[in-house]
């Protein structure tokens, strides 16, 4: 991974950190439960989360403690061709300033998980930590769509362990609710599932076992 795409992320992330946990508690009274499920792993990660809203790449990292050793964290996302008809979004979505956060492309169409996910196998195998969204794309109706495969291809072949994270509360969320302060968004981080203990020949069928954990999240 090139030396500036591997260190501007944690520039950034820690840069924000302070404004954006204060802006979050303050207009979305964010809410982080389950950080003791982080306390006693010694390895870097793969946080595979539902997908509410735009503003789901942000909540994670402000969720986790300043100093905490998961910190940056890394992402998957289409490449720049992908936004071109995307507004304002193609401004900013898939090109260097994405590299400089961690969000790095997966390529889609391919039918093969190697090909498609090379830049995320490599962050991990590099031992960085990773924020993969096991749905895909952000929900249509609030609620969780099927599950695919790369995230546990990715803990298989790298052996990565996965921590559920469930996010409650930003979807269809409006910049008015937000100024309003009328949402409330809960993060809750799940026990971590060991990337031994998934052993389908269908990846698909182990990731929706890791979105059945995510859904009991969110449920309460």
């Amino acid at each position: 991974m090139n030396l500036i795409y591997n260190i501007s992320p944690l520039i950034l992330q820690k840069a924000i950190w302070i404004p954006t946990r204060i802006i979050l508690k303050l207009f979305i009274h964010l809410r982080v439960e389950g950080l003791e499920n982080l306390a006693y792993i010694k390895s870097n990660i793969i946080f595979a989360s539902n997908h509410n809203s735009e503003l789901d790449p942000i909540l994670l990292p402000a969720s986790l403690p300043f100093f905490s050793r998961f910190s940056p964290i890394f992402y998957a996302a289409l490449n720049k061709g992908k936004y071109r008809n995307s507004g304002w979004r193609q401004i900013f979505y898939g090109g260097m300033f994405f590299k400089f956060w961690g969000a790095h492309p997966l390529y889609i169409g391919l039918k093969d998980y190697k090909k498609s996910l090379i830049n995320h196998i490599e962050i991990l195998k590099a031992g960085k930590n990773l924020l993969f969204f096991p749905e895909g794309k952000i929900t249509l109706d609030g609620n969780i769509g099927p599950a695919r495969g790369g995230t546990i291809y990715l803990a298989r072949t790298t052996k990565t362990s996965i921590i559920p994270v469930g996010i409650k509360g930003p979807w269809r969320i409006s910049i008015k609710e937000f100024l309003l302060r009328k949402k409330k968004v809960t993060i809750r981080f799940g026990k971590v599932m060991h990337y031994d203990n998934f052993t389908d020949f269908d990846y698909r069928v182990d990731a929706e076992k890791v979105m059945k954990e995510v859904k009991n999240l969110i449920s309460n």
